[in-house]
């Protein structure tokens, strides 16, 4: 039996009334609640946040129109909850119908970050024109949202798909440490799925579906540096005793290179072969000097003024970022005391296929050997998450692709590595090797996930919803 593909036109103007009476409204109330993910919240369960977000999308869901939804809360004790949601494959359209779509985005936070534009705030939705702004609205708040709409949109025009699973965890901000156990637990209900739609990550441009094909890896730390047990008289104590924080400066300089930022660990590093650089050298001449447009301060310049070099470095290569200090009082209150000690938090972004273990062993090795002037020295691991090389693609997930962008955007689809992590994604793909994955998200140009004034543009939400809904007709009639 011949099956008619949905009229794009129909899926985009659902999608539209959907985002507009039904998924702003929703997301609103969503980036009032401070729901910090777990590693910037110890008290998590005490306050509530994370529950309150839980709930609020809990019920948004259940209440959607979809024949043979399910929405449950699972919990694992002590550890943050999902949202698992089933839906059946379409009966009796003559598509195949028999394969599992698992559907993935988070709902936890990062914290405030200080830089708002006044009238904006973390917790304080405003829209502008086409812009939400607020915390979490697209990282990654909007993803339960869409996957349903997609998924209803689909039943409203009578076209197929397959069967749905769509999981929403609550500790992506914090390296996902409680999503394997409910990946283990909840193994039987998710299944083996053929399709992996994952809507956590960025677009390069508004006019593209983007497609992510590859995440870094990540592995982060502190390093303590202890040389007195209290503080003393800096006058009376400096020449003699050394400054905690030089012997901290010592110390890095022998993992990243002062002057170029180049990671001098070798275990950080992957070889970079002739595909991955023409991947990367197709994206960096269609987006060129965009690659090398950030807020820079002043005369501030990037580390290389060559977009692929740029791109490389943001996707294939390691960094580091030194993302908080203890031990160091602010100006106002810094008296002349030779401080006790100084800590750094230190992120390193790891090449996709590179071991974070591995890596993790050996910066520790190299920042505590033979310390200087014999200070204490420790390097405590805080977490390492495995980075994500997407495996090819079929045939017809390639046609999809673009037959989808090019529906709801006016443009044939467009692929890019990108430089941040979804541990989730590595996890998937080792437990699913044979799976097609869709890596893709709202995080386009500005949005400034993590920082001040993330904002989530709605024209491209309606459109990607309406992309999802293609692919999943795509999927279930291939």
């Amino acid at each position: 039996m011949a099956i008619t593909a949905p009229d794009p036109a129909r899926l985009l103007e659902l999608s539209h009334a959907a985002w507009d009476d039904e998924i702003v409204p929703a997301l609103t109330d969503y980036i009032r609640i401070p729901a910090k993910s777990k590693a910037f919240d110890a008290d998590w369960e005490a306050h509530g946040h994370l529950d309150a977000a839980v709930e609020l999308i809990r019920a948004w869901c259940a209440a959607r129109p979809i024949e043979g939804l399910t929405v449950e809360v699972v919990r694992l004790p002590g550890l943050t909850p999902v949202i698992l949601m089933e839906v059946p494959a379409t009966a009796g359209s003559g598509a195949v119908t028999d394969d599992t779509v698992l559907l993935y985005g988070h709902l936890d936070k990062q914290p405030e970050m200080v830089g708002w534009r006044d009238g904006l705030g973390p917790w304080t939705p405003v829209r502008d024109g086409d812009r939400l702004y607020g915390r979490g609205g697209a990282d990654d708040g909007y993803a339960a949202f869409a996957a349903l709409t997609a998924i209803e949109s689909l039943q409203r025009v009578g076209a197929p798909h397959g069967r749905c699973v769509v999981l929403v965890e609550a500790s992506e901000e914090s390296g996902s440490p409680d999503l394997p156990a409910y990946v283990e637990a909840l193994a039987a209900r998710i299944g083996d799925p053929s399709l992996v739609v994952c809507l956590d990550s960025s677009c390069a441009t508004w006019d593209r579906l983007w497609v992510t094909t590859s995440l870094r890896g990540l592995a982060s730390g502190t390093l303590d540096v202890e040389v007195l047990r209290h503080g003393v008289h800096s006058g009376a104590a400096s020449g003699v005793v050394p400054s905690s924080f030089r012997i901290l400066r010592r110390l890095l300089d022998r993992i990243e290179d002062p002057d170029t930022g180049e990671i001098l660990v070798p275990e950080l590093h992957v070889e970079l072969d002739d595909d991955i650089v023409a991947r990367a050298r197709a994206t960096a001449d269609e987006l060129g000097d965009a690659l090398l447009r950030w807020p820079f301060a002043g005369g501030t310049q990037p580390m290389a003024d060559d977009p692929l070099e740029a791109l490389l470095n943001r996707t294939w290569r390691p960094t580091l970022s030194t993302v908080g200090i203890d031990g160091v009082p602010s100006i106002a209150d810094g008296g002349n005391v030779l401080r006790p000690h100084t800590a750094a938090s230190l992120s390193f972004r790891l090449p996709p296929t590179c071991d974070p273990d591995a890596a993790a062993a050996a910066l520790a090795a190299r920042l505590t050997a033979d310390p200087p002037h014999g200070a204490v020295v420790r390097f405590d691991v805080h977490e390492t998450a495995p980075g994500w090389s997407a495996p090819p693609l079929a045939p017809w997930l390639a046609d999809a692709l673009d037959a989808a962008s090019e529906a709801t955007f006016g443009g044939p689809a467009r692929f890019t590595g990108e430089g941040g992590s979804i541990p989730f994604m590595g996890m998937l793909g080792e437990r699913f090797p044979a799976a097609q994955f869709v890596v893709t998200g709202l995080l386009g140009p500005g949005s400034n996930a993590h920082g001040p004034n993330e904002f989530v543009d709605i024209p491209t939400g309606r459109r990607l919803t309406a992309a999802v809904s293609s692919l999943l007709h795509a999927h279930a009639t291939r």
